[in-house]
């Protein structure tokens, strides 16, 4: 009789053929050796509303102290790296976006650097400036589903209502300058996909004329709260030599004391000509994460008006017709599409026309050959695209440094030791999206 180990409970066979019965995965095999009596294994996860989406962590506790921790990811996997080989440069944009669903504008740009420093070419001023704007305003809707989903945890219910409303206010000025709250494929290679409508710079200028005040209501919310502050401070504690080893970047190194911001140290899209500070603290647990990402949010505001007030008329793609696509693209009067002339152009007056738009829609445009690494300053931290061509309209490999599956190594260092309750703190102020870890 065989002993291999059998992961089906049992088996029958049906009309339909045989059917499984799957008991608990790996259970038997990895957590079956606990003989301690005062040991229990805990499962918390991947549905648990505390773990941030499908995140599983098994705990190993004595009383309400977690002695190990382990963390095991995957329940999310979307195969988006390899379904990038199999598009053309162009629709990689719209795979990418929904990796780390929370800060889609920085896949994006990340991806469209990549592509573009494959092809020796700079998308246009206009078209970099308008970067900046989208991506700082992602980076605020980014930090404030952070607080908003820490005060759910912490049980500061008020802080979650009052942080997904004030969020609604950037997606709404998103949803505007792209078409869409989500998920934009608004940034593009070349440059992006249409130029600001009417009313968007007026739209951005009523937001911040507001959006400070509200800010400090989030301060006189939280901050100054006893029960917030007992519930982060020395909570899932992290030193800066920690974070290096483990390779832990964003707000989470910068909570540490470590000014590392990729807007400052590897400047990209001119963030070296904008005036902001990089806020740090040096409490390096979960109530310093708390206040650098609430810093953030000010700097991205000031980032923000600088960008507004130097918007330069001008083109927001490559003029190269071999690269820009769609061809002549413009805002017509079902919201988005190619403008009447150019239409007219194709399908009336030129059979050579229409002949290039099919197949710089349909085959897409060729990169050279070669491989490039590209890093950005996500709001979770350094976002990095390496990107490889073969020479053909397709890539060779998209593959992605996510912040999230990096700093995801800090939970165990951060657990060990502490209560139960205190793991909600840790992985909380890590901020982690499960759709940029899967991926």
């Amino acid at each position: 009789m065989s002993t291999t180990y059998d992961p089906y409970a049992g088996s029958r066979e049906t009309t339909e053929g045989r059917v499984y019965t799957v008991t608990g995965g790996d259970w038997d095999l990895t957590f079956a050796d606990a003989q301690d009596q005062d040991r229990l294994v805990v499962n918390m996860g991947p549905q648990h509303p505390s773990t941030h989406g499908v995140l599983r962590l098994v705990l190993d506790l004595e009383g309400e102290t977690v002695t190990k921790a382990r963390v095991v990811i995957g329940y999310l996997h979307t195969g988006i790296e390899k379904n990038t080989e199999y598009r053309n440069w162009v629709q990689g944009t719209t795979f990418v976006t929904r990796m780390d669903y929370l800060s889609p504008l920085f896949n994006e740009t990340g991806y469209c650097l990549a592509v573009e420093k494959l092809l020796g070419i700079e998308a246009p001023q206009r078209a970099q400036t308008i970067r900046v704007l989208v991506m700082e305003l992602n980076r605020i809707a980014s930090h404030l589903v952070a607080l908003a989903t820490f005060g759910m945890e912490m049980g500061a219910l008020t802080g979650m209502t009052n942080g997904f409303r004030e969020r609604e206010m950037v997606l709404d000025l998103l949803e505007e300058i792209t078409g869409l709250r989500m998920n934009h494929a608004y940034v593009r290679p070349g440059g992006l996909a249409q130029d600001l409508p009417e009313g968007a710079v007026d739209s951005i200028r009523e937001f911040l004329r507001i959006f400070p005040k509200r800010v400090a209501d989030f301060h006189r919310l939280l901050t100054g709260q006893p029960i917030w502050q007992n519930r982060l401070k020395d909570a899932g504690y992290l030193d800066v030599t920690g974070c290096v080893a483990l390779g832990v970047t964003g707000p989470v190194l910068r909570a540490a004391g470590l000014p590392w911001d990729l807007r400052k140290v590897e400047p990209y899209l001119g963030y070296e000509t904008y005036d902001f500070e990089v806020p740090t603290a040096d409490t390096s647990d979960a109530w310093g994460r708390y206040l650098v990402r609430m810093a953030e949010v000010n700097e991205s505001l000031k980032i923000v008006a600088q960008a507004l007030d130097r918007l330069e008329p001008g083109p927001v793609m490559v003029e190269d017709r071999k690269i820009a696509w769609p061809a002549q693209l413009s805002l017509g009067p079902d919201g988005m599409g190619n403008s009447a002339q150019h239409v007219a152009h194709i399908m009336g007056q030129s059979m050579e026309a229409l002949i290039h738009h099919f197949k710089l829609v349909t085959e897409g445009f060729r990169v050279p050959a070669g491989q490039v690494y590209v890093p950005i300053e996500s709001p979770r931290g350094e976002l990095g695209y390496h990107v490889v061509s073969d020479g053909s309209t397709r890539p060779w490999r998209v593959h992605v440094r996510d912040p999230s599956f990096v700093n995801l190594q800090a939970t165990a260092a951060m657990s060990e030791g502490g209560m139960i309750a205190d793991v909600i703190a840790a992985i909380a102020s890590l901020d982690p999206v499960m759709g940029g870890v899967d991926r």
